[in-house]
């Protein structure tokens, strides 16, 4: 017995910020405010040929002259212009109708107010970070013998056995920068005009930045 995974479809967007909005009970529900497209399908990726099923999008325009020639070939192909983001989002095109190249999605087209979405993106870079941002700790005491480690870690081995540190041992490091994805947010609004997506709390990643939303896997 073999079963396929089923992939939800999604838009790429931008973070353009947080605010609220007030319910018709007078209650403020924080949101963020995402650029969900207009995306422009620019290759199809399909099962028979490439094993797996993906539509490539181009999202937020730019000057065609900004672009290599191999990106200005590609984009000749769709026939839309030239895109600052191109990024694959994992769906069926054929069961969507997203097989035609050039064909543009909008928000409107794939959420609606109410449903759940899952947004992925990465989150801000915080640089080299000690272990009590990192990850939490308590520190050191501040007194009876402590002195000028109190933000430190504690012990991290010993000499005699395994003489060594062992691996993923909580130490300080970079933080941030990775790949997050938060589930199950709830859409508060959906602007069609402006292709606006209005999303409750927040998401990962800084102002400004690229995010996948998709509709929820786990709703």
């Amino acid at each position: 017995m073999t079963s396929s995974k089923s992939f939800p479809e999604g838009l790429l967007g931008k973070k353009l910020g947080m605010t609220q909005v007030f319910t018709p009970e007078g209650q403020s529900v924080p949101v963020t405010i995402i650029q969900a497209g207009p995306c422009y399908v620019l290759d199809v990726r399909g099962l028979d040929v490439h094993g797996y099923n993906a539509v490539q999008f181009g999202f937020e325009p730019k000057k065609a002259q900004r672009c290599t020639k191999a990106e200005q070939g590609q984009f000749k192909k769709a026939g839309q212009g030239a895109f600052y983001h191109v990024k694959e989002v994992r769906c069926d095109a054929e069961k969507l109708g997203w097989n035609e190249v050039g064909k543009e999605v909008k928000v409107a087209d794939v959420f609606k107010d109410g449903e759940t979405v899952d947004v992925s993106g990465v989150s801000i870079g915080r640089g080299f970070q000690g272990v009590i941002r990192r990850h939490g700790m308590k520190g050191q005491p501040m007194t009876r013998g402590t002195h000028e480690v109190r933000r430190h870690v504690g012990a991290v081995g010993c000499r005699k056995f395994p003489g060594r540190i062992f691996k993923n041992k909580r130490m300080p490091g970079r933080m941030g920068g990775e790949n997050v994805t938060v589930q199950n947010l709830t859409v508060v609004g959906v602007r069609a005009e402006e292709n606006i997506l209005l999303v409750k709390g927040g998401i990962p990643g800084a102002r400004g930045s690229l995010v996948v939303v998709r509709k929820a896997a786990k709703a």
